[in-house]
């Protein structure tokens, strides 16, 4: 162990707390003066990361010295709310003259402290231990001596100053992407240009800047790119050896009309004794991206690939997405498979996981799925000898939708948007929800159960995708939404089961009730998130879950795969070497990167909202409220666009907020969740990505 983790162990244990520099030396034995400097320098270290804190000749834990770790919200108006990292802590008030320094996002050490007016909610930054924006987006703008870059994020309420010769050549009102090298304790963060992005207000412009502020970048390291560039752009024989072939099989693949890439295929026969045999293949990305390479530690970075109307920041290089890994029609793909036999009640009888070889059959389209599914002619004389087997597919979705039904797994009705662009033009509309998209959800579904279910009673370190239960205060809150709307439950918070939720939702499917309950049930329920231990799906009301089906997109399946080969290899102490630490690594940047992703994504949504509505201004709409908080409302249209109504631009009254049934109210006038109204678009806030709507009238529920 080194001499800084003894010392950092010896503070986290509170055995050195409230040491002098002198009792440190004495319990080290250390009497030389270029020790002692070593020495001073790692304590120097301690206290940058937060370990300890000096205080009045002694050095101290920060719990010890009644400080916080925590990380800043900040807002423009110069101030910031501390966030403990705890999660128990309650939220403080840090004035601007108490921050010293500190700014939105950074990781601080902070104190409570008693405010002039006799508060104690209210905080002071002691120490930056970590800086939360190195970079960001802005506007360039020009004084006489200097320039300076605004931040598109508001709450980051610092001008970044960059000096002339730093500019990049920037103009004033361009968009620009930032690096700061910088931060005086007194006075602006300093900063470089390192990209001008574009006019101001220019979509492609401020797409790209949101793009940027999340740290997305389409270009990949040069060290990548020379890996990639040496993998072979066919399958060879070697690669085939020890695989399974199923190169004969009538395999296809599913997918959009838009879609570049295919990591998944698919086959179903019904066997002699009436199960079904539904086999799932997996392109084999772990065959082309080793452990510890470049591409690899590249992929980890990235987690995922992040899709935006015009375009997509793969997680890996189109030589691989889009080439030797993708499932393309007619040529031999190495693959995983996992091959099920599924009897007439939806159990899997039998399982087989294995590498293979695959050669599509043939590209499918959902739409041509749909219209042989539907009967059209034109599909069904396109496709005479797929179209058997595409029925027998859709009897077994039905089969396996009804048990997943039966086990009480949730089906959350999302409505989510469909945005591209039509040449110039942009395109918004509800996401079609058809029996052909429902085929692939739920063979992924059975097969990520499968394999999950399969490493988990082998006990190998494994990535599991959990959704825990709700948290008892979240149900309750829920419970008492439901009760307040004239609904009773059963469930008691601490005991929600997902059958329990999707009794509810399906009691209430044909009411008018149905898309509030709807979305305030999916606020009560965490987050679905990686992890190294099986928690379980509650959504899915499923005991093992994982991702396995999209390793081209998705980090974590191609951890599932390695782990996979590893155990049908045998080579289970290798694999425990490996992966036995790693897994929580990978679980953990994964996570937090699909929640960035997830960001980015809803981010860019909106700004193309905001532009495509900019040609109905002054046109009304029908719409139904999506959210109520205390500042105004939200109404959705049925394209899928929301808009916001400020209280004060609702019909005349004093209103008051109800969070328990998400209302405002003013005497016997009522906004709540779920109201549909008439509603008149007012204008488009560019810079807030903000449709901006007026509530013309109050229609029904």
């Amino acid at each position: 162990m080194s001499i800084y983790d003894q010392l950092k162990e010896k503070f986290v244990v509170g055995e050195w707390d409230g040491y002098t520099r002198k009792m440190i030396f004495a319990a080290l034995g250390i009497n030389s003066q270029s020790e002692k400097s070593m020495l001073g320098r790692i304590l120097a270290e301690l206290q940058l990361h937060g370990v300890v804190y000096y205080i009045d000749g002694k050095y101290c834990t920060p719990s010890s010295a009644g400080y916080i770790e925590g990380t800043l919200r900040g807002n423009e108006r110069g101030f910031a709310f501390f966030t403990a990292a705890d999660g128990k802590t309650p939220d403080m008030f840090i004035p601007n003259k108490s921050l010293h320094g500190a700014l939105h996002k950074d990781r601080v050490l902070a104190r409570k402290v008693v405010s002039d007016r006799g508060s104690s909610d209210e905080g002071e930054v002691v120490a930056i231990l970590e800086r939360g924006v190195t970079s960001l987006c802005g506007t360039y703008y020009r004084e006489r001596d200097f320039g300076f870059v605004r931040p598109d994020d508001k709450n980051y309420f610092k001008d970044i100053y960059v000096p002339f010769k730093r500019s990049g050549g920037a103009k004033p009102r361009e968009k620009v992407f930032v690096e700061i090298y910088k931060f005086p304790e007194n006075g602006n963060p300093e900063g470089q240009v390192k990209e001008i992005l574009g006019k101001r207000f220019d979509l492609k412009t401020e797409e790209l800047s949101i793009i940027r502020s999340y740290g997305y970048k389409e270009i990949f390291p040069s060290a990548v790119i020379k890996e990639t560039d040496k993998i072979g752009d066919e399958v060879t024989d070697e690669q085939t050896q020890g695989r399974a072939d199923y190169t004969d099989r009538l395999i296809v693949t599913i997918d959009g009309e838009d879609s570049r890439d295919f990591d998944d295929a698919v086959e179903v026969r019904k066997n002699e004794n009436g199960n079904y045999m539904l086999g799932v293949h997996i392109a084999d990305v772990s065959e082309y991206v080793k452990r510890g390479c470049a591409t690899d530690k590249e992929a980890l970075n990235r987690s995922t690939s992040v899709y935006f109307p015009d375009r997509v920041i793969p997680m890996l290089p189109e030589k691989l997405s889009n080439g030797i890994c993708s499932l393309n029609e007619g040529v031999k793909r190495l693959t995983i498979s996992c091959v099920m036999e599924i009897d007439a009640d939806g159990n899997v009888v039998d399982k087989e996981i294995k590498p293979s070889v695959i050669k599509s059959a043939k590209r499918m389209t959902y739409t041509e799925v749909q219209g042989i599914i539907d009967g059209k002619k034109e599909y069904l004389e396109k496709y005479p000898q797929i179209t058997p087997m595409i029925l027998e597919m859709r009897e077994l979705q039905k089969i396996l939708s009804a048990k997943r039904d039966e086990r009480g797994s949730i089906d959350l009705d999302v409505k989510e948007s469909h945005i591209y662009l039509k040449g110039d033009e942009i395109v918004v509309e509800p996401r079609k929800s058809a029996e052909a998209y429902k085929i692939i959800e739920e063979f992924m579904v059975v097969a990520n159960e499968c394999v999950a279910e399969y490493a988990f009673y082998l006990e190998a370190p494994f990535v599991y995708r959990i959704h825990g239960k709700p948290l008892a205060e979240k149900a309750k809150a829920f419970a008492e939404f439901v009760s307040a709307i004239g609904l009773t439950v059963k469930w008691k918070p601490d005991e929600v089961r997902p059958r329990d939720f999707a009794a509810l939702l399906e009691k209430l499917k044909d009411e008018p009730i149905f898309p509030v309950v709807n979305k305030v049930m999916l606020r009560s329920m965490q987050k679905a998130k990686y992890s190294p231990e099986n928690e379980g799906h509650f959504g899915l009301s499923s005991k093992c879950y994982c991702h396995f089906t999209s390793p081209i997109r998705r980090y974590p399946d191609l951890i599932v795969h390695r782990v996979l080969k590893l155990i049908i290899d045998g080579r289970f102490g290798e694999l425990i070497d490996l992966y036995a630490d790693f897994v929580a690594e990978a679980s953990r940047i994964s996570s937090e990167n699909e929640r960035r992703a997830d960001e980015a994504e809803r981010a860019v949504d909106d700004l193309y909202k905001a532009y495509y509505m900019r040609s109905f201004v002054g046109e009304e709409f029908d719409a139904v409220i999506s959210g109520v908080t205390a500042k105004g409302v939200y109404s959705q249209l049925e394209n899928t666009v929301e808009g916001f109504t400020p209280v004060e631009f609702l019909p005349r009254g004093n209103y008051a907020f109800d969070e328990k049934t998400f209302s405002l109210v003013s005497g016997k006038r009522k906004f709540s969740l779920g109201d549909k109204v008439k509603v008149g678009v007012a204008g488009v806030d560019e810079a807030e990505k903000r449709v901006e709507l007026i509530i013309l009238e109050k229609m029904y529920r």
